[in-house]
């Protein structure tokens, strides 16, 4: 019998995880504008890693003391690598291998005639008179700096209108009113599409999926090709196709079985102010002039729930679903696309280093000076603003500990020949390419650049040195003897040999341990030269 390796909705997800420990019900009444988002903030910098959770907060009310009957969900879907992978139906480590399987093996969505996020309907009136944005609880992200409520799970869905081929995206979304809300997305592969229709005279049709199973939202905020439709990325994680469903008012398809669906169109013709918003680099996103939907109908479930994710200063959930998917898509780029066998895994970094998706760290494996160079170059090269700062290390390196990272840097590196400057990187939301009130100017003329630094060795070196690892096993099991605090074994944490190792030095280290050094001393003597 073969397991299953997706969740049917949603619901299905939020009960994997409270069943794992790994989902806190906050029953007490929770104003989504001022105190739920500073809430689940204080455990990205309060608390480890391990620590964190989901959030469901079950009784929420606004700045203005009104209650919403949809509940609010934080975290639920990377607030850890833990709940990342528990969205994968995988382990932590068979998190890489399953990114990898599904962008070789993806699967075409599957239409259904009727579908969940349908049961409730509302346009036109409706939309005006309690039942359109305002109706869902949008906590306001940053307080004290947003100017708005954002959606920030938002997947917007939207398609080629010369191809066909559909895009989902995760971008940020304001709440201008109960029928219109915005969203930054012109510089993301949503931007073609809308760039495309304008080139028509035509509004493009656009959907925002809330709500949405794990493989779905994981596929939104990967950067894959723009030609990849997610939908068949979706389909390839979960092992199965998505079943989607048409809309009621456009015509785009949708995930079936997600919490809410926001239909409309964006005009082509006309843009206006959007933002600020606190963003990933961990500053306020800058106020740009950019698209906005008209919404033509809303659909939810009955007892629909809201989904929203905890950006901003990073670490946070976006920058870790964000990270955590890319950095496969990156490693299947520069091993398998740039035909690289040397490189065997990807990280980017935003735990302890606090940089997101700006800094990217190859690992290689017996990679020659032209390997390590070409898997920098081609991580450069990478889409968006991913991999500013990109880094090649020996296979020994843990390519997540920033300090196994920066000892490969301080000590394999020959600044003179190891360190190159690329340009013409594009910069995202990097604050460092243009100053406030330069964004218009910007968004046709700012780059950036890379900055690449080979810490591939350079020749053998001798051992590192830590006990080897029979002594260090020991001694631990001496440690927990004596009931001394519980070890976190960090890497490196025995010493291992780096190839520049004689037989002397080994014959030599091993009559040391059994107590016959002296030998070694008396054979010094005969070793003796004029000074």
């Amino acid at each position: 019998m073969t397991t299953r390796k997706y969740y049917r909705d949603f619901r299905e997800h939020l009960k994997a995880l409270e069943e794992r420990g790994k989902l806190i019900r906050i029953r007490r009444e929770i104003n989504k504008d001022t105190e739920l988002m500073p809430l689940v903030r204080w455990q990205f910098r309060g608390l480890d890693e391990e620590q964190r959770k989901a959030f469901l907060f079950e009784k929420v009310v606004d700045a203005k003391g009104k209650r919403y009957s949809m509940p609010v969900t934080v975290g639920t879907l990377a607030a850890t690598t833990a709940i990342y992978a528990i969205g994968m139906m995988c382990e932590p480590d068979e998190i890489h291998e399953r990114w990898a399987q599904a962008q070789l093996h993806p699967i075409n969505p599957m239409i259904v005639e009727s579908a969940p996020v349908q049961d409730m309907v509302w346009q036109g009136n409706d939309l005006l008179n309690g039942h359109g944005l305002d109706m869902i609880p949008v906590p306001i992200s940053t307080p004290g700096f947003d100017n708005a409520p954002y959606l920030t799970s938002a997947n917007w869905i939207t398609k080629d209108p010369e191809t066909g081929i559909y895009n989902i995206g995760n971008y940020r979304s304001q709440i201008k009113s109960p029928d219109r809300t915005g969203g930054l997305f012109t510089s993301q592969h949503m931007g073609q599409h809308w760039r495309k229709c304008k080139a028509m005279g035509v509004p493009l049709q656009a959907a925002i999926a809330i709500g949405v199973t794990p493989n779905i939202a994981y596929s939104a905020t990967a950067k894959i090709p723009f030609d990849f439709d997610e939908y068949r990325l979706a389909g390839g994680l979960a092992g199965e196709a998505v079943p989607v469903v048409p809309c009621k008012t456009i015509d785009l398809l949708v995930p079936a079985t997600a919490e809410i669906i926001i239909e409309g169109t964006i005009p082509t013709d006309t843009i206006e102010p959007e933002g600020p918003f606190g963003e990933y680099p961990g500053y306020m996103g800058h106020r740009t002039m950019s698209p906005y939907l008209e919404v033509t109908c809303i659909t939810h479930r009955k007892d629909a729930i809201y989904t929203a994710l905890m950006s901003q200063f990073p670490p946070s959930e976006s920058s870790k679903i964000k990270h955590t998917g890319t950095e496969k898509i990156i490693y299947k780029f520069i091993r398998h696309d740039s035909g690289n066998s040397a490189v065997i895994d990807v990280a980017l970094h935003d735990e302890v280093s606090g940089s997101g998706q700006a800094y990217c760290v190859i690992k290689m494996k017996n990679a020659s000076k032209a390997d390590a160079w070409r898997a920098l170059n081609a991580s450069a090269g990478f889409t968006g603003a991913y991999a500013k700062i990109c880094v090649a290390v020996d296979d020994d390196i843990d390519i997540h500990d920033p300090a196994m990272v920066n000892w490969a840097i301080c000590f394999n590196v020959r600044p003179d020949e190891d360190i190159a400057i690329v340009k013409g990187k594009s910069p995202g939301l990097d604050p460092s390419s243009h100053p406030p009130g330069m964004e218009s100017l910007a968004a046709r003329t700012a780059s950036t650049s890379a900055l690449l630094i080979n810490a591939v060795r350079p020749w053998p070196y001798t051992p590192v040195s830590l006990p080897r690892k029979q002594y260090m096993e020991k001694s631990k099991a001496i440690w927990e003897e004596l009931g001394l605090p519980t070890l976190k074994p960090r890497t490196p944490w025995y010493g291992y040999s780096l190839g520049a190792w004689t037989k002397e030095d080994e014959e030599e280290a091993e009559m040391a341990v059994k107590g016959d050094y002296f030998v070694t001393g008396k054979k010094q003597t005969g070793q003796r030269k004029k000074s």
